[in-house]
C-alpha cells in the first residue's frame, strides 16, 4: 500500500473516530466519576459492561463504514432465462433510469458522487463513516445508532457524576476542565445520535429512504404515484428491513402497488 493511501479521507475519519472514542473513555476512567468509583470498590461488572458496549459500538461503526453498502454491479452479466410469471409481474410503466457512469439503474438506486458508484436502495452518503448507507449496511447502521446512543447517554451520566462543583472556579476549571469538555461533547453527540436514530426509525417504518424523503418530487418512480409505493405497513416494513422478509425485488413491490391502485380505481368506477 502506498504511503499516501494512509492519508485518504476514509483512513483519517475512521482513525479519528477510534481515537476520539477511546480518548473519551479514558477521560471517564481517569477522573473521579462513578466509573472510577465502581472500579475502586471492586464492582467490575458495570465498568466491564461499559467497555464492552464501547467496543461493540466501535466494531459496528467499522463494519458499516468498511462494508459494501450495496454497489450496483456494472459488469455485464450472462443473460438468464426469465420466467414468464416474473416478466408479467413487472409492468412496462416502471420508468427506465439510466446513469451516465453505471448504465441502467435498478429501482431505488442512486449514483454517489463521493463513492463514484451506484448504490442499491441508496439512503445517503455519511461523511462521518466515509461510506454510503444503502441496501446492505442500512440495518447495521440503525443498529449502530441505537448502540451508540446507549453508550453516549451512559457516558453522559458518568461525566456528570464526576463534575463536583466548588470554588474558586479557576481551580475547579483547571481540575475538571477536560471532563467538562467531555460532558459538552457527549451532550452534542447524544443529541445528534438521538435525532438520527429517530429519523431513521421513522423512515424504516414507512419503507422509505432519506434521499426519497427529501427528493420525492424529483424522482420519476415516486412522482407517478400519489403515495409511497413501497409502504406495506409497519410490521412488513420492519420485517423486510431487518430480516429480508418477504423477499422480492423493488420492481415487484412497485408492480404490486400499481396493480392495487388499478383495482381500487376500477372498483371506484
Amino acid at each position: 500500500m502506498a504511503p499516501w493511501a494512509l492519508l485518504s479521507p476514509g483512513v483519517l475519519v475512521r482513525s479519528g473516530h477510534t481515537v476520539l472514542t477511546w480518548g473519551i473513555t479514558l477521560v471517564l476512567f481517569l477522573h473521579d466519576t462513578a466509573l472510577r468509583q465502581w472500579e475502586e470498590q471492586g464492582e467490575l461488572l458495570l465498568p466491564l459492561t461499559f467497555l464492552l458496549l464501547v467496543l461493540g459500538s466501535l466494531l459496528l461503526y467499522l463494519a458499516v463504514s468498511l462494508m459494501d453498502p450495496g454497489y450496483v454491479n456494472v459488469q455485464p452479466q450472462p443473460q438468464e432465462e426469465v420466467k414468464e410469471e416474473q416478466t408479467a409481474m413487472v409492468p412496462q410503466a416502471i420508468p427506465l433510469r439510466r446513469c451516465r457512469y453505471c448504465l441502467v439503474l435498478p429501482l431505488r438506486a442512486r449514483h454517489c458522487r463521493e463513492c463514484r458508484r451506484c448504490v442499491r436502495r441508496y439512503d445517503h452518503h455519511c461523511p462521518w463513516m466515509e461510506n454510503c448507507v444503502g441496501e446492505r449496511n442500512h440495518p447495521l447502521f440503525v443498529a449502530y445508532l441505537a448502540l451508540q446512543l446507549v453508550v453516549l447517554l451512559w457516558g453522559l451520566y458518568l461525566a456528570w457524576s464526576g463534575l463536583h462543583f466548588f470554588q474558586p472556579w479557576g481551580l475547579w476549571l483547571r481540575s475538571s476542565g477536560l471532563l467538562l469538555a467531555t460532558f459538552l461533547l457527549l451532550s452534542l453527540f447524544s443529541l445528534v445520535a438521538g435525532l438520527l436514530l429517530a429519523s431513521h426509525l421513522y423512515l424504516v417504518a414507512s419503507n422509505t429512504t432519506t434521499w426519497e424523503f427529501i427528493s420525492s418530487h424529483r424522482i420519476a418512480y415516486l412522482r407517478q404515484r400519489p403515495g409511497n409505493p413501497f409502504d406495506r405497513g409497519l410490521t412488513r416494513n420492519l420485517a423486510h428491513f431487518f430480516c429480508g422478509w418477504p423477499s422480492g425485488s423493488w420492481e415487484t413491490l412497485w408492480a404490486e402497488g400499481e396493480e392495487e391502485g388499478e383495482e381500487g380505481s376500477s372498483q371506484a368506477v
